[in-house]
């Protein structure tokens, strides 16, 4: 499910990108990619004249609890016992490498207006949103200058234009219910262990 939350937002970014530069050579092809994770230590991942996404933490969310976590309604109106939903943040970076560096700036400046518009996205405004994900929320996520510098230290490159996103929350469900747990722990809660 992480990974169907990065492909849809590099598919929605491409194609802002070629709402937005239609009619200027050279821009309708894709501008937004992942890092390469296949280069060599000595060489960015980072490709030439591209905008590119990463994935650089998740963290649960803790605000987000459910009142009864192992309790939940089926479609059919009955209670189970199922283990207890996580949701998750996810925190990305969008950088931009080009060999012109206004024109990645510029780049830049089209993914934070395309998510400043577009900051929920649900299953009316995202139709292709997968139907595990309810919504999504997409926050601006500022980084001291001291995490940019660790971040950047730990991809073993030279900084690069780039903002952090905050995406929440993906929520982990279970259909899988856990009566049997239950059972068998009522049956040996008399035993001596």
């Amino acid at each position: 499910m992480i990974g169907d939350v990065l492909v849809l937002l590099k598919n929605r970014l491409n194609s802002h990108f070629r709402t937005m530069v239609s009619g200027t050579s050279g821009y309708g092809e894709e501008k937004v990619f992942f890092i390469d994770s296949e280069v060599k230590t000595d060489q960015p991942p980072f490709k030439l004249d591209t905008v590119s996404i990463l994935l650089f933490n998740v963290e649960q969310e803790k605000a987000f609890r459910q009142g009864e976590p192992y309790v939940r309604l089926s479609s059919d109106g009955v209670s189970k016992k199922v283990q207890p939903d996580i949701a998750l943040n996810l925190y990305i970076l969008v950088s931009v490498r080009f060999k012109v560096y206004e024109q990645g700036l510029h780049y830049l400046s089209l993914v934070i207006k395309y998510f400043q518009g577009h900051n929920c996205l649900d299953h009316e405004n995202t139709p292709e949103l997968s139907d595990e994900i309810d919504h999504l929320i997409i926050e601006l996520f500022s980084m001291t200058v001291t995490q940019q510098n660790e971040l950047w230290g730990s991809l073993r490159t030279g900084y690069l234009p780039s903002v952090a996103y905050k995406v929440k929350a993906v929520i982990f469900q279970t259909e899988d219910t856990i009566q049997q747990i239950s059972t068998s722990e009522s049956s040996s809660s008399g035993r001596l262990l």
